[in-house]
């Protein structure tokens, strides 16, 4: 299961040259889930409430799931899905796309929609700027303070960030925000590196 994701650092919003007098604007956005795309493609709605159609498409996790595309009134498969496959190949997660489209009078047919939909989609997407998320999990890990030299330096070895300290009579307890892929080799090396006097969990985010 990956353990990162690239999205959208913040929204993005572009217009293509008009189409046969037909608009079509594209706006992205990253979104935490799909709520948060309701509310976005809503704003729009409202916002460009003169506009002829709102299609959109977005992409939740790393992996397959949470994908949906709406053609918002045109021909079937004409606008959502050609949005989708631009962020789909470029490997984008927790991003919306909304292209909004003002009727020019001149009808595009299927194969013009899908492009016309597809480049302004491509156009927002390209101009946004990109980050990568990394998926954490957390981890507590529990010393004596004699052994806190070997504590921080196996914690060192890994991809892993300090959330909480806790001093107790006995030593200290930390709970580590660790990349996912790292969590159960951190562990592992913890309580080698102490030669089994520490202890190290899983803990409730």
């Amino acid at each position: 299961m990956p353990d990162s994701y690239r999205t959208l650092a913040q929204a993005a919003l572009a217009e293509p040259p008009k189409t046969k007098g037909s608009r079509f604007t594209g706006e992205a956005f990253p979104v935490a889930d799909e709520a948060e795309a309701m509310a976005r493609l809503a704003a729009v709605r409202k916002r460009e409430h003169a506009a002829t159609h709102h299609c959109w498409a977005y992409r939740l996790g790393p992996d397959e799931q949470g994908v949906r595309y709406s053609d918002d009134g045109e021909p079937n498969s004409s606008a959502g899905l050609p949005i989708l496959r631009e962020i789909e190949g470029r490997d984008l997660a927790h991003v919306l796309v909304v292209v909004t489209r003002y009727y020019g009078g001149t009808k595009l047919g299927t194969g013009g929609l899908a492009r016309a939909y597809g480049e302004a989609a491509a156009l927002v997407l390209e101009k946004a700027p990109k980050t990568e998320v990394v998926l954490r999990v957390p981890v507590r890990l529990q010393f004596a303070f004699a052994d806190t030299s070997p504590a921080m330096h196996t914690l060192g070895r890994f991809d892993a960030e300090i959330a909480e300290t806790n001093y107790t009579a006995d030593g200290t307890e930390i709970t580590v925000q660790v990349r996912r892929s790292q969590a159960d080799a951190l562990m592992a090396a913890f309580v080698e590196a102490l030669g089994g006097r520490g202890m190290a969990e899983h803990a409730s985010d």
